[in-house]
C-alpha cells in the first residue's frame, strides 16, 4: 500500500497542515530546491556546528540486545572496527522479536539508554545504532475494549496508488485517509525523541533537521533529537558484511552506476505538484545531482515498468517506485551500495530471507544501506530523493546525517539500515 494523507495528526507540537512542503505555492517548491542547494555549498551556516560536522565514532551509543544471540557480539564488532569508545554500550534485556509491546518499548527499551545518557551528560551522544536483535517495530498500545475507537476498514490504498501510478493522474490522489487508531512505530524512529519527554503517539512529529522545515518553528527543539540507524539485515552474517563493506568503500570510494526509476517524464516546468508527482519529480532531481557531482554515471527511467532483470548491472545508487513487496531482481549490487524503494512496508521485516521485500532482498544481494518503512507511511513520509541523494554525493556527511536530513517525520514508521557513520564519497572529499 501506498497513500498520501491530508489529515492532521490530532495532539501534535504542530498540525501537518503548519509545516506544508507537499501543497506548496510555487515559491515554496523554489525554497525547497533553493535550500538543497544552499545546503551543500553551505552546511555550517545553515545548520550550525551540531549537524555541519560529520558524525564521529566517539558521538555514538550502541544498542544491543542481549536477549538475541549474536547481538552483543556484532555491537562489540562493529565497535571495535569503527573505533567506539568501549563504554558507548548499552545492553537491553527485551524480547529478540522483530516487534515489541508498547509497553515493553516503555519499560525495556528507553529507561536503560535514558540512565546512560543522564549517567554521562558530557558524552554528546548524537546517534544510537540499533544492532542485529533489538526490536524493529513497536507495536500500538492495547487499549481497552470500551475505548478503542470504531473505526471503518479504510480503502486500499495500495490499489489508488496503483491507478494512479499507472495512469499518471497526479493531481488527484482522492480523498484523505480516514482516521485511524493510534498506530505501530519503527523502534528507531520512537528512539529519535528519547530525549524529547513525552509526546503524543498519535500520527508524526515533524523532524526539526529536515531541510523543508528549515526556518520554522516545529516545536521540537534539536537538542532532545538523535539520530538512529540499525545494523541489521537477514543474518548476522549479512550485518557484518555491511560493517565490512562499509569501511573498505569508504577507503577507496564507492563506484558503479547511479540507478533512478521514476515513473513519469520530468516536468518541464516548476508548477506545484502534490504526493506521488512530488516524489517522481524529487527522482528526477536526484538523478540530477548525482550526475552534477560527477562521482559516477547515472542512468534515468521514466517508464511506467521499473527495471527488469538485467537492467541494472553494477547498482551503486538507486531510488525507484512501485512495486509493493515485490522486488524485481534487475540489479547486481556493488559492495557499499545504497538505495531505497518508495513502496509501504518494504521494511516490515529485516530477518525472513524469504520475503520479496525490498529492503531484505537488497540486503541479501549485497546493498550496504537500505531505507523503508516498517508500515503504511503514506508518501510524504519517504526521504526527500534530491536531498538525500544530493547531500551524500557531496561526501562531507555521513549516512546517518543525510538521512536525517532528508526524512520529514518522527516517530512514525521509517527506518534507516546501514552504518551511520559510513561516507562513500568522503575520500573524494579528502583527496
Amino acid at each position: 500500500m501506498l497513500g498520501w494523507s491530508e489529515d492532521k495528526p490530532k495532539n501534535r507540537i504542530l498540525a501537518t497542515s503548519e509545516l506544508p512542503i507537499f501543497s506548496m505555492p510555487m515559491s515554496g517548491y523554489s525554497l525547497l530546491k533553493h535550500l538543497v542547494a544552499v545546503l551543500i555549498l553551505l552546511l555550517p551556516a545553515v545548520f550550525g556546528p551540531t549537524v555541519a560536522a560529520a558524525l564521529e565514532p566517539d558521538e555514538i551509543l550502541v544498542v544491543a540486545n542481549r536477549n538475541a544471540g549474536r547481538s552483543i557480539g556484532l555491537a562489540k564488532y562493529y565497535m571495535k572496527q569503527r573505533g567506539i569508545p568501549e563504554d558507548r554500550l548499552v545492553a537491553l534485556w527485551v524480547t529478540d522479536g522483530e516487534t515489541c509491546s508498547r509497553q515493553d518499548y516503555d519499560k525495556k527499551v528507553v529507561p536503560p539508554i535514558r540512565r546512560w545518557l543522564a549517567a554521562h551528560p558530557g558524552a554528546g551522544i548524537r546517534c544510537l545504532v540499533t544492532v542485529y536483535g533489538v526490536p524493529l517495530k513497536v507495536a500500538p498500545p492495547e487499549m481497552p475494549n470500551a475505548d478503542k475507537p470504531k473505526a471503518n476498514k479504510p480503502s486500499a490504498p495500495g490499489k489508488k496508488a496503483e491507478s494512479t501510478l499507472k495512469n499518471g493522474n497526479s493531481s488527484d490522489e482522492g480523498k484523505p485517509a480516514p482516521a485511524l487508531p493510534t498506530p505501530g512505530a519503527s523502534l528507531d524512529s520512537e528512539l529519535c525523541l528519547i530525549k524529547a519527554g513525552i509526546y503524543p503517539l498519535e500520527g508524526w512529529q515533524p523532524n526539526p533537521f529536515f531541510i523543508g522545515y528549515q526556518g520554522r518553528e516545529v516545536g521540537i527543539d534539536r537538542n532532545d533529537v538523535l539520530m538512529v540507524s540499525r545494523l541489521d539485515g537477514p543474518s548476522s552474517k549479512i550485518v557484518r558484511r555491511i560493517i565490512d563493506d562499509s569501511l573498505a568503500i569508504e577507503a577507496r570510494g564507492l563506484v558503479g552506476t547511479a540507478y533512478f526509476d521514476a515513473r513519469w517524464p520530468r516536468p518541464t516546468d516548476d508548477r506545484p505538484v502534490e504526493g506521488y508527482a512530488f516524489y517522481d519529480r524529487s527522482i528526477h532531481r536526484a538523478s540530477d545531482r548525482v550526475e552534477a557531482s560527477g562521482r559516477m554515471p547515472v542512468r534515468r527511467d521514466d517508464r511506467q515498468e521499473l527495471f527488469q532483470p538485467g537492467d541494472a548491472p553494477e547498482a551503486a545508487l538507486y531510488c525507484g517506485w512501485y512495486s509493493l513487496s515485490r522486488y524485481v531482481d534487475a540489479f547486481t549490487w556493488q559492495p557499499g551500495a545504497v538505495g531505497f524503494h518508495i513502496a509501504s512496508g518494504e521494511c516490515s521485516t529485516l530477518h525472513n530471507p524469504e520475503s520479496r521485500i525490498w529492503c531484505v532482498q537488497m540486503l541479501l544481494k549485497g546493498a550496504a544501506a537500505v531505507i523503508g518503512p516498517v508500515d503504511e507511511p503514506y508518501v510524504q513520509a519517504f526521504p526527500v530523493p534530491e536531498i538525500f541523494f544530493g547531500v551524500l554525493v557531496d561526501g562531507r556527511l555521513t549516512l546517518a546525517e543525510c538521512y536525517m536530513l532528508s526524512v520529514p517525520y518522527l516517530s512514525w514508521q521509517m527506518v534507516l539500515v546501514g552504518d551511520p557513520l559510513y561516507r562513500p564519497f568522503g575520500m573524494a572529499v579528502a583527496s
